[in-house]
């Protein structure tokens, strides 16, 4: 049993407190990698970025093995019911958190090697949708800091009515280049890989957002969406 100045706290209550700190440090991890694709792409700068963003991503692999080890230390203690289901939510939403940031590695790095042999707007077409992406990931942190379940829903509102509208809007831009440009078919080919990675970024932010929602909500797996 731990204690805390006020009254006793429990090994479950203690990894809780624990393992809130550490999922809020990986998800400003993988805000930050997405920030640095952001920022490249308005300065349209993008010398070193995959070793910025890549770096982060080692940090994020190394605290998603941590947190996984902690998540599997509490499962073998006693739980509540409230602490297992606060403890599965973390665990299950380890690997959404690590392939966002595969996927943003794997955008910062397309930009890098496209930025000498590609006009400016072709990179920057990937602003908008990282902007938002970026936006989803800062009310999600919100959401799992606060508990807020308005917050998560509002990820989830705005992967279904704008992530998908700008995927197919990059989309349409990479075809339109490459009915220009017939000859730059790795150009093309190297957008519509950023464009999808960065939709399924989207939805594995939908992920941990439903998990949150129904750890909130006191719903089961199931009934997610």
């Amino acid at each position: 049993m731990k204690h805390e100045e006020g009254g006793a706290m429990t090994d479950g209550q203690a990894s809780m407190r624990h393992l809130t700190a550490r999922f809020l440090r990986m998800l400003s991890l993988t805000l930050e990698e997405l920030d640095a694709v952001r920022d490249a792409s308005g300065r349209a700068e993008y010398a070193g970025l995959a070793a910025r963003v890549g770096a982060l991503e080692r940090e994020t692999d190394v605290l998603e093995r941590e947190i996984e080890d902690a998540c599997l230390a509490a499962f073998a203690g006693p739980l509540t019911p409230d602490e297992l289901a606060f403890h599965l939510m973390i665990f299950r939403s380890l690997t959404n958190l690590e392939r966002v940031g595969d996927y943003a590695f794997g955008v910062a790095r397309d930009l890098e090697l496209l930025a000498p042999r590609t006009r400016s707007a072709t990179l920057q077409d990937v602003l908008p949708l990282v902007n938002l992406l970026v936006g989803m990931l800062e009310r999600l942190a919100y959401a799992f800091a606060e508990r807020d379940v308005q917050a998560a829903r509002e990820v989830m509102r705005l992967d279904e009515e704008q992530v998908d509208a700008l995927y197919e809007q990059m989309l349409r831009a990479s075809l339109t280049r490459l009915h220009e440009r017939p000859d730059d078919t790795e150009v093309a080919l190297a957008a519509h890989r950023m464009a999808r990675s960065l939709e399924r970024l989207g939805d594995h932010l939908v992920n941990v957002a439903e998990r949150l929602e129904a750890l909130v909500m006191g719903l089961p797996a199931g009934g997610q969406r």
